[in-house]
């Protein structure tokens, strides 16, 4: 069985923000260097800068909680995170499109989970020196200063991103909605939610765990909710990694949002 967890939610961000910055240094050596790359399953680009900063945040993060399980991106799953109750969940390069096309939003995702929900969460932007973290219960941070979500009620004037099909739908054109430039990276725009910076973000069914989980903390401590069409709260560690089609922003916003689902 494995070994009761000791360790206190600050000492777990402060071993995830030490991993994300030294993650950081090692992905930005390879940006805008043409890294060598390939497409894996699902028509996806991965990067030797990829795997580097996935093996160093192995390495890191699981030497020095050895009783914690482990699900990233780019390790190959073999279900024995099941086994524990605490897991970190890692995005070595959220964005990796993104990264490769020399954009800046890519970032580094980094979350540990409990019983399927995620007690701390950092996502860290490298190029943008964008560092937001959370712990539960207090509060979440961009850079060491506070961050709220957007206060707006209404559907009418909203900034919101997400998929392009999302525009075509029936009745957005009249809410008089704005939409933000393509973001390559899901957990940095799900972070601009938790700032305020965006209203609110969709993404489409099939995002997966190392995509979310730091981020839902984020927006949760930040006052927010990442939740299914449904409002169905998120968990995480299960057999299955992917999720449905989801909406972040405030709670009352979502309400106005509802009835404009995101399509497959």
């Amino acid at each position: 069985m494995p070994e009761a967890n000791t360790n206190s939610l600050q000492e777990d961000l402060e071993l995830l923000v030490t991993a994300a910055l030294q993650g950081g240094k090692i992905a930005l050596s390879y940006f805008g260097n043409s890294p060598k790359n390939w497409t894996k399953e699902g028509d996806s680009p991965v990067s030797v800068a990829d795997i580097e900063v996935d093996q160093f945040l192995a390495s890191k993060l699981r030497e020095a909680r050895p009783n914690y399980g482990w699900l990233s991106e780019e390790t190959e799953d073999d279900l024995a995170r099941k086994d524990h109750e605490t897991v970190f969940i890692v995005d070595p390069i959220d964005g990796t499109r993104a990264f490769l096309n020399g954009r800046d939003e890519w970032c580094l995702s980094l979350a540990v989970v409990k019983n399927g929900r995620p007690t701390v969460g950092v996502i860290y932007c490298p190029v943008r020196d964008e560092l937001y973290t959370a712990v539960s219960g207090g509060g979440s941070y961009l850079n060491q200063e506070k961050i709220s979500v957007s206060a707006r009620p209404s559907v009418t004037g909203s900034y919101i991103a997400g998929p392009v099909s999302f525009l075509e739908k029936e009745g957005v054109k009249s809410e008089q909605i704005r939409f933000s430039p393509y973001l390559g990276s899901l957990a940095y725009r799900f972070a601009l939610v938790a700032c305020g910076k965006l209203d609110a973000g969709l993404a489409r069914a099939r995002a997966r765990d190392w995509d979310l989980a730091a981020a839902d903390l984020i927006i949760s401590e930040a006052g927010g909710q990442l939740v299914d069409l449904s409002g169905s709260t998120l968990y995480y560690n299960k057999t299955r990694t992917n999720h449905p089609g989801l909406v972040a922003s405030s709670a009352k916003l979502f309400k106005r949002l509802q009835g404009i689902s995101v399509e497959d």
